[in-house]
């Protein structure tokens, strides 16, 4: 079975500069992380919440995943190995800018 796609949207100022509140984004659900990547998440302790951040390291448990913003950003730092529950592929609003 091929991962369904779907859009999320962002909430907070933890993945600023890449990503900021009310952004929208695809999330392919079930792909497999790679470092780097930018992820959706959810944590044991807040199983309610679905966060975006970025994916460090796999580790036991989970992910290691961190925010772009280190001011703003409540991550695995503090929370622990993440699930990852999908990849972010893109940001759909607002529309990515070209560059010429």
């Amino acid at each position: 079975m091929r991962p369904r796609l779907s859009t999320v949207l962002v909430k907070g100022p933890s993945m600023v500069p890449a990503l900021r509140n009310d952004d929208i984004v695809l999330v392919r659900w079930g792909a497999e992380p790679t470092a780097g990547q930018v992820v959706l998440v959810r944590w044991a302790s807040r199983p309610e919440q679905l966060s975006v951040k970025r994916a460090s390291h796999p580790v036991d448990g989970g992910w290691h995943v961190v925010g772009d913003n280190p001011f703003a950003s409540t991550d695995s730092e503090h929370l622990g190995p993440a699930e990852v529950l999908g990849v972010v592929k893109a940001r759909l609003w607002p529309r990515p800018r070209i560059r010429l």
